[in-house]
């Protein structure tokens, strides 16, 4: 019997094969979308899974600016955010954070609504943080990401 054959295989950096997946956002729930990009954030529809190990794809969203929040979420739904000085207390609706995303003042890929969300999706470790730099979100249907040639698939048919 050879005791070498029974030895647990766990995937590490170098043995993942990461690909660049590309998503259309048009008429999409917010929620349901972003839990689904959270999935394929960890890796957890690849069987080399394993929650310590950055196995996922890089995600790039298009047409950001086309979802769906359903009922008056656009408006009555709260973020809040506290600098830790006095007064630095700030309350953000979604509809003022899709206003802010139209503006330059983000790095490009960056979209503050989807980040806010996908944060809350993600483990909250040095492992959540440095997953939440391979998701790209942008406005229009246009994306610098040609020359990864990414690969198109339809959100709605995972589960």
């Amino acid at each position: 019997m050879d005791s070498l054959s029974y030895k647990t295989l766990s995937p590490n950096a170098q043995s993942i094969d990461r690909e660049w997946i590309l998503i259309d956002a048009t008429d999409q729930h917010l929620g349901r979308l972003c839990s689904k990009v959270a999935k394929i954030l960890m890796g957890k529809y690849k069987p080399c899974y394993s929650p310590n190990v950055e196995c996922g794809d890089n995600v790039i969203i298009i047409n950001a600016d086309k979802i769906i929040l359903t009922g008056k979420k656009m408006t009555d739904r709260v973020y809040h955010t506290f600098s830790g000085y006095p007064g630095g207390q700030k309350e953000l609706s979604p509809e003022v954070l899709m206003r802010k995303s139209q503006t330059k003042h983000f790095k490009a890929g960056i979209h503050p609504l989807f980040v806010r969300v996908m944060k809350g999706m993600l483990p909250k470790n040095h492992l959540g943080r440095k997953l939440i730099t391979n998701m790209h979100v942008y406005n229009g249907a246009e994306h610098p990401h040609a020359a990864q040639e990414p690969k198109a698939i339809d959100i709605n048919t995972l589960k």
